[in-house]
């Protein structure tokens, strides 16, 4: 390859290496994944580290870069990370859920190979596998846009990830062996921001620095298990400008509700007295509530952050209106020059309509959670090995489950692997149904969808007429309010097999999740790539023969 079309810059920092071809830059990662002490709560207990980091490492990459990352497995137990908002497309191969993927053993390592293909925007990673989340191995992920795409604000002096979640002193094995028990997990024992909180003794080390009179960017996810956070600095206001791959209209809000598994971009500026300040992070909707603090220190500032923290709202109505006040910018460029608002997904007609009710049901005993009467269990072979063997009939039976549920979906349960097939390239409407008192957090790999619409109650096909069919915000994640509902509309133009499932950790272990199977019916790399040549096998395939590649052809 001449010189021209072939640059190697080496980047000894982060354990990466960027090597730049004539097409699109490629991204190299290689990751030692540890036991560790950690003591996030101020009580040291194991925790799950990414090259000694708790968090692990930030994933810094821009639209169209090509992601290679090696992980190396040193806990005793299999392990898989999912990349949470990537969409992967046409390669659910690397989606890292256990549907698509075997999990890489105990002692071995897998590279993951994919592009974070016309994408922006902020998101994170995190081990899917059994309850390892809980003990760590999360850590952000963004894609920056390329500098030919213009950003609807002005660059920020600098960029930084806020991850805050609530957290559980107990760790990943004990609260997996309490769920295995058949019993819910209790309250988390904490609130922490980028894996510690603020003792507020005078003595605490800031999270982030800021030079009076620039603005910053902070990219906020909730990265917990259970809990929505409401989110806020003091004495600084937020200026929302990207949700989940979408730029927004540039409101300002004093504080964020951010739900499990969903991410926000704000500006803020620094200029107020040049001192510390808290950002806040607390438990929504719990009867107890619990706070955990970063401080915000002002570069050459002088004196401590105030004790008195700005108070959090309450109540759900507030949250529900919050979610009303955002909205897409039409105009902003998206991952291509073309605006957001080019596609009209407001006069697309619906081709089928979806309802997912969630439950909570007793087994034999022991606590369950289900969508439309089935509770999801994993096979022992990957959903989507199983289909491109040819054998998922020995596997799995597709539409275990119906669009409309039955009106006992309450009262009974199936334990099976739930899988939906879905026409490729249909535009369907999928309806949220929560008739439980907690909140809700849904998840969808492989794409973004429009959330068009959340209201209380019970929905119903004249409740189309409330719909945002003009700019609802493009994103992965939705919450669900209690005894409510909440609308998404998405085009399933992305082959592959994809989770869709409650962000919420036990209710995902639990079975709260379903996959979707897209097919393409040409079998063409057009429309998907093939099984990589370095992908695990395990489960019924293990000793299979390869089947024939997908043609390039159609």
């Amino acid at each position: 390859m001449s010189s021209v079309m072939y640059m190697l810059l080496l980047c000894l920092s982060a354990g990466v290496i960027s090597v730049v071809q004539g097409e699109d830059p490629y991204l190299y990662f290689t990751w030692n994944v540890t036991y560790g002490t950690i003591s996030p709560l101020g009580v040291p207990q194991q925790g799950i580290l990414i090259n000694g980091q708790f968090p692990g490492p930030n994933i810094n990459s821009t639209s169209n870069n090509n992601i290679v990352l090696n992980v190396f497995n040193n806990l005793d137990e299999p392990l898989l990370f999912t990349w949470s908002g990537v969409q992967q497309r046409k390669n659910s191969w690397q989606d890292g859920t256990l549907g698509t993927m075997c999990p890489i053993p105990p002692g071995q390592n897998y590279t993951y190979r994919f592009q974070v293909k016309d994408q922006i925007g902020s998101y994170f990673y995190y081990p899917i596998t059994a309850m390892h989340r809980a003990s760590g191995g999360f850590g952000g992920l963004r894609i920056n846009s390329r500098l030919l795409i213009p950003v609807p604000y002005a660059d920020p002096e600098d960029d930084y990830t806020v991850l805050i979640g609530d957290w559980y002193a107990k760790g990943h094995t004990a609260l997996k062996k309490h769920l295995d028990s058949g019993r819910s997990m209790a309250r988390p024992d904490g609130v922490i921001i980028n894996g510690k909180s603020a003792k507020g003794d005078g003595k605490d080390e800031p999270l982030f620095t800021m030079k009076p009179g620039k603005t910053y960017k902070y990219r906020i996810c909730n990265v917990g298990l259970k809990n929505s956070l409401n989110f806020r600095i003091q004495g600084h206001p937020m200026k929302l400008v990207e949700m989940e791959g979408s730029h927004t209209v540039q409101n300002t809000y004093e504080s964020l509700d951010v739900h499990v598994g969903q991410c926000f971009s704000v500006l803020v500026t620094a200029d107020k007295d040049p001192k510390d300040y808290y950002m806040v992070a607390s438990t929504r909707f719990t009867k107890k509530v619990l706070t955990g603090k970063g401080i915000m220190r002002y570069e050459n500032g002088n004196g401590p952050a105030s004790p008195e923290l700005p108070e959090a709202p309450v109540g759900w109505a507030w949250s529900l209106n919050q979610f009303r006040s955002f909205r897409w910018n039409l105009t902003a460029s998206a991952a291509r020059p073309n605006p957001q608002g080019s596609y009209h997904y407001g006069k697309i007609n619906i081709t089928r309509t979806m309802k997912i009710v969630n439950s909570a049901i007793k087994v034999d005993g022991k606590l369950r959670y289900a969508i439309n009467g089935v509770s999801h269990v994993d096979p022992e072979t990957p959903l989507k090995l199983a289909e491109y063997y040819g054998v998922a009939d020995k596997v799995f039976k597709y539409d275990t489950i119906q669009d409309d549920p039955p009106a006992t979906v309450e009262d009974k349960v199936t334990l099976a692997p739930n899988v939906v097939n879905q026409t490729f390239r249909n535009f369907v409407e999928i309806i949220f149904e929560n008739h439980e008192k907690s909140i809700q957090s849904w998840n969808l790999d492989g794409y973004s969808f429009f959330a068009v619409a959340i209201e209380p109650g019970r929905w119903a096909p004249e409740k189309r007429k409330n719909y945002n069919l003009l700019d609802g915000v493009s994103r992965h994640t939705i919450q669900v309010f209690p005894k409510s509902w909440a609308a998404i509309m998405l085009t399933f133009d992305n082959a592959g097999m994809w989770n869709v499932r409650s962000e919420q950790s036990e209710r995902r272990y639990l079975g709260q999740q379903f996959y979707v199977s897209i097919l393409s019916p040409a079998r063409s790399l057009r429309d998907e790539y093939n099984l990589p040549d370095n992908a695990l096998v395990c489960g019924i395939v293990k000793d299979l023969p390869k089947p024939p590649p997908y043609s390039a052809g159609a």
